[in-house]
């Protein structure tokens, strides 16, 4: 090896090394933060105090809005998964002209019109409907912002699905939903669990809009909570947001470590006909 080439190896393990510890330090301070009585925004040893969760747990609202966030999160990942899954397979299977450019439209508004612009009418459009502060405004609202998007990727997991499955089971007698079920649904899994944990995450830190269409403190999910370790000034309880924080990342990770392991992450189809 030239020193040219022992130089660029050096550059890139340095280079390497420095972008791990940009990511990993704040890793790090949430680890470690939630067990130092009195965390600062430098990483340091903690001294190994549960006095903070103690802390948390006083808080009537705290850990009652962990279980608010689960509940939205796996009604609208449901709802998502179930209407993206009847949608992209009609997309896929039938043809309707334009519906390519139908699609895409769809995805381009998603994308544009984003949560904060169209706040002032959906806040409008649920006070007409009597949903506010209501859980199935907040999941209605949601799964239709994430809709277009679901479709949109699992649109092209349904393209790669041999024709001839389904053919074989309409021969046995399978009518469509049980051509759907048995047989389309089990090989496109990879982008089921796709589309669930990505629902489940959008949800999971969405602040805006159950911020916006709830009225009562007890609904209200983790991310609107997260914002009320703050004091009037402005200034953050860096001990109960580092513990608040850390019990709310747990159950996103073991999601993901799950699903990954059982079945994968993947943005397209695979499967050979």
């Amino acid at each position: 090896m030239s020193p040219v080439q022992v130089v660029r190896r050096i550059g890139f393990y340095v280079f390497v090394a420095l972008v791990t510890a940009f990511f990993a330090l704040p890793m790090l301070w949430l680890v470690t933060a939630p067990f130092t009585r009195n965390p600062t925004l430098s990483v340091s040893w903690p001294d190994f105090t549960l006095g903070n969760f103690k802390h948390l747990t006083d808080d009537p609202n705290a850990l009652p809005s962990l279980y608010n966030s689960a509940v939205l999160s796996l009604w609208t990942m449901l709802i998502t998964v179930a209407a993206a899954a009847l949608a992209a397979y009609a997309l896929s299977r039938v043809r309707i002209p334009g519906r390519d450019g139908i699609l895409y439209l769809l995805l381009l508004l998603s994308s544009v019109i984003t949560g904060t612009s169209a706040m002032v009418p959906i806040f409008q459009l649920m006070f007409k409907l009597h949903l506010l502060d209501k859980d199935i405004g907040v999941i209605l609202v949601m799964s239709g912002g994430l809709l277009p998007a679901a479709i949109f990727i699992l649109k092209d997991f349904m393209d790669t699905m041999p024709k001839s499955y389904e053919e074989s089971a309409r021969v046995f007698g399978a009518n469509s939903f049980q051509v759907l079920g048995h047989v389309v649904l089990p090989n496109v899994r990879p982008g089921l669990a796709t589309i669930a944990v990505w629902a489940v995450v959008n949800v999971w830190g969405n602040f805006l809009m159950p911020f916006l269409l709830y009225r009562t403190p007890e609904k209200q999910p983790a991310a609107v909570t997260l914002n009320n370790f703050y004091t009037e000034g402005g200034q953050p309880n860096l001990a109960l947001i580092s513990t608040f924080s850390l019990l709310y990342s747990i159950p996103v990770v073991i999601m993901f470590l799950f699903v990954s392991r059982r079945y994968g992450f993947r943005f397209h189809g695979g499967i050979k006909a």
